[in-house]
């Protein structure tokens, strides 16, 4: 029936305008029944798709003569067979090619057809999606499809529906980059152009899947470029997007960064972060903004683009504990590390720091061997632990402890290392230890760190006895680590679960008292060597330190019973010099009194006192302000001591001898003589006792034989000139003795015999005479 219709074309020239009409109406009629029989997916025909085709055709043949008629009855028919022709061109474009081309010029003519206040239409906007099916199918170029997606876009309404139809055709065409991007950025223009309130989704939605879409760009740089100009078209509009959109898209953005970290594609990773940091999502700028800046310099880092990552994590606010982290790491990759230390307190002092940071600190400064660096990342970690004390975090404490001190002592044994300012942090470290091993013992707890207390304290001990060979002018220092192992032994005593009375604990609290003290003396002596100036203050606390000592000291030795007979001996050699330290310190203080107090205590002590005695005594000698009262008693002392004691040496015996006897003759009274002549006499005896001894410290020195054989004599004479008889007979005799023992004795003795009985004779006459007158 179609074929006849078709064939007698010089009836159809014959109808009226109405009548072709009516005719046209009934084709497409039968055309648009095929092509929906043909086109059902159960029952799909292409055969009837073709006949569809072909009775369409002619419809359009039968009323495309007719002018004038788009705005008529048979414009509108005109359009309906327009559509449904090219919709049977398509479908039946599988089978027949060529319909496609046919289908695109269908739409072309149609779409051209529409008048201006009509291309709106939801009637419209299907044919411009048939004509982007068309082109697809088609395989047309990027530009084609572009225009035909930029109609759609330009002639829809701004709706969620519309938005979500363009995303999801725009799915299909992913591997066309470039058309994709273009059409994400055109509609975010045209969405951007209503400035309605209702178009705050669909830009927020656009905005997504472009960076979504871009993710997928294999040309880094033009995916950058595209969401850059996509940014920029909200940020002109002056947009603001919502809260939960920015943070989508630096949630996506941040994702996609991550994903090319992990691929170890560090440049691109530093691109994707930093992307966030656009002024488009300044309604999160201040706490996503650092997050990127900082991510993005852990990618320069990994490039070892250290400046261009120290710049970017400066752009972070300095309040914040993650970005001195990341200055820190910075710092460490190119072996900074004092700017590392700095990073490190700036971390610590930040109000959002997290002692999780810490730990990977001390990884970092163990990894790239920093020890100054691991120093003060623990000490930051001890200062953490400290800030909240508990039993447990006292216990963790001393053991970081610990790591520092021998750390530090690693440090110090570097051969450039900064001694001084080791020393300081080393005795610092100690005193933190002590106050923790207190703490503990207080809380009942110091049980758990005996061998940390064991262990601090022999260390405390062997580097003090290390630095003093070794540490120049470091007195002060080395006794305050041999007061910190006395402290420690102390805990360690206390802090046993069983009784100790170990020879070892008890000889090295006493020998740890006393090195401290010493060391404390050889300072301030070598202060006063460098200044003229006394410092009263420091002696004094010297002095009760000395005395505190002594008593620690004592204390110890009678507490237990596990001392050797040496070690007891070994003590008591200490406390003497201690008192010869105490004697010393009293002279510079002119205390004179409170001298005397320890020469009486020294009278007390056993046989040792002997070489303290003189010590004290030589010390006494050279002061020129000392009383000669306070001198005699040391003397006194000496000489009561050698001869109880008989422990002193001749030599030194004869010479303390001599001062004495010179201090009791000058004082020139009757007391004073006496005791000189009594130990004039002990002179003699000692020298009678000791003169066929070999040893040279047990002969009694010439010089000192001569002098006493001169001083008995003159004496004697001065006692026969004051009419003190029994006194000058014994200095004679006392003389006469000594002449024994001189190089020529005899005739000594002669001279003194005749000497004596010629006064004698003289003083016996003159008194004679003196009665007889009388």
């Amino acid at each position: 029936m179609l074929q006849k219709i078709m064939d007698n074309d010089q009836c159809l020239t014959l109808l009226q305008p109405r009548d072709r009409e009516s005719l046209a109406a009934k084709l497409l009629q039968i055309g648009k029944s095929l092509l929906k029989a043909g086109s059902r997916e159960a029952e799909r025909s292409p055969q009837k798709i073709r006949d569809s085709v072909k009775w369409l055709q002619r419809a359009f043949s039968i009323i495309e003569p007719l002018e004038n008629v788009a705005n008529t009855t048979e414009g509108e028919l005109k359009r309906s067979i327009l559509r449904s022709l090219a919709r049977a061109y398509y479908l039946s474009s599988s089978e027949v090619p060529e319909n496609l081309a046919r289908a695109e010029a269908t739409l072309q003519e149609l779409l051209a057809s529409v008048d201006a206040a009509d291309q709106t239409t939801a009637e419209f906007q299907q044919l411009r999606w048939m004509r982007v099916a068309v082109l697809k199918r088609r395989k047309a170029t990027s530009s084609a499809l572009l225009d035909a997606f930029r109609s759609i876009v330009d002639h829809m309404p701004v709706t969620e529906g519309n938005i979500t139809d363009i995303l999801q055709e725009l799915r299909t065409l992913g591997q066309d980059q470039v058309l994709v991007t273009t059409v994400h950025q055109h509609c975010l223009q045209r969405v951007l152009s209503t400035k309605d309130e209702s178009s705050v989704s669909s830009v927020e939605r656009l905005l997504l899947s472009l960076i979504f879409h871009c993710s997928k760009d294999e040309t880094h740089t033009r995916a950058m470029h595209d969401i850059q100009m996509g940014f920029e078209l909200v940020d002109k509009a002056e947009f603001d997007l919502s809260k939960v959109a920015v943070t989508a898209c630096l949630t996506l953005i941040w994702q996609f960064g991550d994903r090319q970290y992990n691929a170890k594609r560090w440049s691109e990773a530093a691109d994707w972060f930093l992307v966030g940091t656009h002024s488009v999502f300044n309604v999160l700028s201040s706490t996503a903004n650092p997050k990127c800046f900082r991510k993005g310099a852990l990618c320069y880092i990994q490039l070892r683009d250290y400046a261009r990552a120290s710049a970017t994590a400066r752009r972070c606010s300095g309040k914040e504990a993650a970005t001195h982290y990341i200055l820190l790491l910075i710092a460490v990759h190119q072996g900074l590390e004092d700017e590392a230390i700095s990073a490190v307190q700036d971390m610590v002092n930040a109000a959002d720091f997290n002692p999780k940071m810490l730990l990977l600190a001390t990884q970092l400064a163990n990894e790239y061997e920093m020890k100054p660096l691991l120093l003060s990342v623990l000490e930051a970690l001890l200062r953490t632990l400290r800030s909240n004390e508990t039993p447990q975090t006292n216990v963790e404490a001393v053991t970081l402890v610990r790591c520092i001190i021998r750390l530090v002592l690693k440090l110090m044994a570097e051969p450039a290392a900064s001694r001084t300012g080791l020393i300081a942090t080393l005795i610092r470290h100690y005193q933190t230890a002590i106050d923790l091993v207190a703490n503990l013992i207080a809380q009942q707890s110091a049980a758990m760190v005996t061998k940390d207390i064991s262990w601090l304290w022999r260390t405390a001990y062997n580097t003090a006895v290390q630095g003093c060979s070794e540490w120049e002018d470091s007195e002060e220092s080395v006794s305050t680590l041999f007061d910190t192992a006395r402290q420690l032994l102390e805990y360690h005593r206390e802090s046993s679960l069983t009784d100790v009375d170990d020879a070892e604990v008890h000889n090295q609290i006493i020998n740890a008292s006393f090195a401290a003290v010493a060391g404390r003396v050889f300072a301030i002596r070598r202060k006063f060597a460098a200044e003229s100036a006394d410092h009263p203050q420091a002696l004094r606390e010297l002095l009760e330190e000395i005395s505190v000592c002594k008593k620690r000291i004592r204390k110890v030795g009678d507490s237990t019973t596990s001392l050797s007979d040496d070690d007891v001996l070994r003590t008591q050699s200490l406390l003497h010099v201690l008192r010869v330290f105490e004697a010393e310190m009293l002279c510079h203080l002119k205390d004179w009194n409170r001298l005397l107090s320890v020469i009486e205590e020294l009278v007390r002590s056993d046989a040792l006192a002997v070489n303290t005695f003189e010590a004290i005594a030589d010390i006494l000698w050279v002061e020129k302000d000392c009383p000669v009262e306070v001198l005699f008693t040391a003397l006194e002392a000496i000489l009561h001591a050698s001869l109880d004691r008989t422990c002193l040496s001749i030599g030194k015996f004869s010479r303390w001898l001599r001062a004495i006897c010179t201090i009791l003759l000058s004082r020139n009274t009757a007391a004073d003589r006496a005791k000189a002549i009594g130990y004039a006499e002990q002179a003699v005896t000692v020298l009678e006792e000791h003169t066929a001894e070999a040893g040279p410290e047990e002969t009694y020195p010439v010089d000192e034989r001569v002098w006493l054989l001169g001083t008995s004599y003159n004496t004697g004479i001065e006692c026969l000139h004051a009419s003190l008889l029994d006194e000058a007979k014994r200095w004679f005799e006392a003389a006469t003795t000594v002449c024994r023992f001189v190089p020529d004795g005899g005739t000594r003795a002669a001279k003194i015999s005749d000497t004596y009985t010629h006064l004698l004779a003289r003083y016996t006459t003159s008194h004679g005479e003196g009665t007889l007158r009388s």
